[in-house]
């Protein structure tokens, strides 16, 4: 209904919209590009983009997976101009490997800093970093904003079955770096 209205023209119906979904679309979107500025950036980018075509929206998803379509595509392009590439393949972004492992090997240093929850986030947080962009965009879809398979699949432009292997692989992965907090 407020889809509908939106595509008329309607901007408190638009407004609605990006109240509900736009904490979700900013927490998925900052966890692929892990910067605040830039994710705040492509959500603003994601919502113009939105309002000037919604029209073009059909309905074959939810609005909010068709948002994380959006997201995901403004963040893949926002961090193919910002990163510096592999330049034999370049297709896959650098990753600075012991940046992104420092807050594995800092948690316990001094363990009355922070809480142990606060601790296992960070960890949880590096861990996603060490993950290929597809695994990452699957697992934070499906374990923090709670989309079904079809919705992930929509949004990564896979199968639902190519999904639940991407997932498979993101949840071993981040279980193995995560093994001493077991």
């Amino acid at each position: 209904m407020l889809t509908r209205r939106a595509a008329l023209g309607d901007k408190v119906a638009f407004a609605h919209l990006t109240r509900r979904h736009g904490p979700a679309l900013y927490r998925y979107v900052f966890r692929l590009l892990n910067d605040t500025s830039d994710a705040q950036d492509c959500v603003q980018e994601v919502m113009v983009s939105a309002w000037k075509n919604i029209t073009s929206f059909r309905g074959d998803s939810a609005f909010r997976t068709w948002l994380f379509v959006l997201g995901r595509n403004a963040a893949q392009k926002l961090s193919q101009r910002r990163r510096p590439r592999f330049p034999e393949s370049g297709s896959r972004p650098v990753i600075d490997f012991d940046q992104a492992t420092a807050g594995l090997r800092d948690l316990h240093a001094d363990p009355a800093r922070d809480t142990i929850d606060s601790q296992l986030l960070a960890a949880l947080d590096a861990a996603l970093l060490l993950l290929p962009e597809r695994q990452r965009s699957v697992w934070i879809l499906r374990e923090i904003e709670d989309l079904s398979y079809a919705d992930i699949a929509t949004v990564v432009s896979v199968s639902p079955t190519a999904v639940r292997g991407l997932l498979q692989r993101a949840r071993t992965a981040i279980a193995a770096t995560l093994e001493e907090w077991r």
